[in-house]
């Protein structure tokens, strides 16, 4: 098993239609605003941009995220990534009631030394750090959308 290989699914439910939800997954730019663990994003050009996370464990993970999959219709969007992680991650949306059901999926290796350093005895931490960060993310998305 490596230690240092993640793969996460966060469910979301949330109180706007999938385009509306859509259009605000798809501004990466603007997640700073709702989404508190997002700390930083640099717009590199039209299709990429470095993003900078930080949740409640004191590091940093900084990325470089290049579009990949980006369907509207289908409510896809996804990125590959690369930095102190590598690999993917995806939204896909389906109507649920009056709402969306947002699925988040992300399979990544951490390259950072210190986090790949303490992968074994970090583990867990890792994990409900991410788990938190996801759970910021759902209330902060939330909260936007009741507020449009």
């Amino acid at each position: 098993m490596d230690w240092n290989h993640y793969r996460f699914r966060s469910l979301w439910t949330l109180p706007a239609p999938v385009p509306a939800v859509y259009r605000e997954l798809e501004r990466i730019e603007d997640y700073p605003r709702w989404w508190p663990q997002v700390r930083e994003v640099t717009r590199l050009d039209d299709t990429s941009g470095l993003v900078r996370f930080r949740s409640l464990l004191p590091y940093d993970l900084t990325a470089t995220l290049r579009e990949g999959r980006r369907d509207p219709q289908e409510g896809v969007l996804e990125v590959a990534m690369s930095g102190d992680m590598e690999g993917w991650a995806r939204w896909t949306l389906g109507p649920r009631g009056s709402g969306t059901l947002a699925r988040y999926d992300q399979e990544v290796v951490v390259r950072k030394p210190l986090l790949r350093r303490l992968a074994v005895p970090g583990r867990p931490l890792f994990r409900a750090n991410h788990r938190l960060m996801m759970r910021a993310g759902r209330r902060g998305l939330a909260a936007r959308l009741e507020a449009v």
